[in-house]
């Protein structure tokens, strides 16, 4: 009877502090949700409150943006914020429209960098675009390497870039990271490819039938991830050819090694 009456209080502590931090926590988002003192009285494409940038750095940028809303109507804003944050109340402070691009960075979280997007912007620039634009230049390693100033200015250069030119499907660019792994596709197709293609049977040289059947599998390794994101990202022809070279080489290397085992076959 004391074990489950001491069990009782403890539990009732345990309630007690959730439910008071919950209350906290919804406070304090609440206050947060929506404070317009912070921000500035005079007119401005870039609110900095996280001082993610130099005063250089933010003097140039707000002429920069101002001279692309001048010239091509679109409308391109920064907010910067970390421990406090203006909420919902940018939206009267900057008119927010549906040509209004609004880039948020917040380091709070794993990807620092978030976007609200108006409707016109989604028939030059798809959900899919702004999904690859925040892993890209948001992402944890990028910051630790390139600074939150960086990740911001060359996220504004690549929408900048895209809307003058018509639009993007897919980020401009290949990253060394993300040729990689097309590599690494190429590669797997290759290999896919090389033991689908081996003789069965005596006096064959090439099983293309099998090959022909695991198509499917080598092809979208190969042309879907492998080619795909390196032609649709850049025009440089050393990436292009570096994965067809890839793939010939796995599947060269998958289809010969039958001939690598025969010696040891022999000798036995």
């Amino acid at each position: 009877m004391q074990h489950c009456f001491w069990r009782r209080i403890l539990v009732s502590i345990a309630v007690f502090f959730l439910a008071g931090s919950i209350w906290a926590t919804l406070q304090s988002a609440a206050y947060a949700y929506e404070n317009p003192d912070l921000l500035p009285n005079t007119p401005t494409p870039v609110v900095d409150l996280a001082k993610s940038l130099t005063s250089v750095q933010e003097e140039g940028l707000v002429k920069d943006l101002e001279k692309f809303e001048t010239e091509t109507g679109w409308k391109l804003r920064v907010l910067t914020q970390y421990d406090r944050t203006p909420g919902r109340a940018v939206i009267n402070f900057w008119g927010l429209d549906d040509k209004s691009i609004l880039l948020v960075a917040d380091s709070r979280g794993g990807n620092i960098l978030s976007f609200s997007v108006g409707d016109a912007v989604y028939e030059f620039l798809p959900r899919t675009f702004w999904i690859e634009l925040q892993t890209r230049f948001g992402n944890l390693y990028f910051v630790r390497e390139q600074g939150e100033d960086q990740a911001i200015l060359q996220t504004l250069e690549t929408v900048k870039g895209c809307l003058l030119k018509g639009g993007c499907n897919v980020v401009p660019g290949l990253p060394k990271e993300q040729w990689v792994l097309t590599l690494i596709s190429s590669l797997v197709g290759g290999v896919i490819c090389g033991f689908a293609a081996q003789p069965r049977t005596e006096g064959q040289v090439l099983a293309w039938q099998w090959a022909l059947i695991f198509s499917p599998l080598w092809g979208i390794l190969f042309i879907a991830f492998g080619i795909g994101p390196v032609v649709t990202r850049t025009s440089e022809w050393l990436p292009l050819v570096r994965n067809i070279a890839g793939f010939l080489i796995g599947a060269l290397v998958a289809y010969l090694s039958p001939l690598f085992s025969r010696p040891s076959n022999a000798e036995s």
